[in-house]
């Protein structure tokens, strides 16, 4: 696990996939990247993974213990359905927590969509004054992005991921719905560009903490 304090009140931590192999690799990595905000009173914990080792594991639950016993129980936002990682082991963990899964997505969750206490809609305003943006079209019309005001930051979940020079790529047209591929992608997602990004946290690759309005138009061309 390695954790990163990326302003007062944002974190972003990595845990490893437990369904990645070896064949992912050529479209992701091993680890995945989560984020922890704190804002206007209220945790937000955006596709949350506990990590599976013992003492990561241990750690992460002690630092999270304090955190809720400083500021109150968390609230779960999810990008995408298959993003629940460990959202039920938290909302198990701590009373009063609650997760916001998009009216969307929630049936994709199955079993587990039982455990969703806020569906919200694309526009909603959220705790701590989250806002879920729409992601795009076809596949990605499950995912939603979180704008965090406070922070300047916006987080993507399987839609943008990072790249090696330290930009943000659109996601390959694989992971996309046949019926559209990326440029339907870019042109969902220019009206982001109108943010006032500071930052752009991505679930798979590096975060871009300097220049995220540059590289997201990069991104989208």
């Amino acid at each position: 696990m390695d954790v990163s304090e990326l302003a007062p009140g944002l974190w972003r931590w990595t845990a490893r996939h437990p369904d990645w192999t070896p064949g992912n690799a050529g479209a992701w990595g091993p680890d995945v990247g989560c984020v922890y905000c704190e804002a206007d009173g209220a945790i937000l914990l955006i596709d949350p993974l506990v990590p599976s080792d013992g003492e990561e594991r241990e750690r992460f639950w002690r630092a999270l213990d304090r955190d809720v016993e400083r500021a109150g129980p968390p609230h779960v936002l999810l990008t995408c359905a298959w993003h629940l990682r460990s959202a039920v082991d938290v909302l198990d963990r701590y009373a009063g927590a609650r997760l916001f899964v998009h009216e969307r997505g929630v049936a994709e969750l199955g079993a587990a969509s039982e455990r969703v206490t806020d569906a919200h809609r694309t526009g909603d305003g959220l705790p701590g004054g989250a806002v879920a943006i729409d992601a795009g079209v076809g596949a990605a019309e499950m995912q939603v992005l979180y704008w965090l005001p406070s922070h300047g930051a916006l987080v993507a979940g399987d839609v943008l991921l990072g790249t090696d020079d330290g930009g943000v790529r659109v996601c390959p047209d694989d992971w996309l719905d046949a019926r559209f591929d990326g440029e339907d992608v870019r042109d969902a997602l220019r009206p982001l560009l109108d943010l006032p990004l500071e930052r752009l946290l991505v679930s798979h690759g590096e975060p871009v903490l300097a220049g995220a309005r540059d590289a997201l138009a990069a991104a989208l061309g």
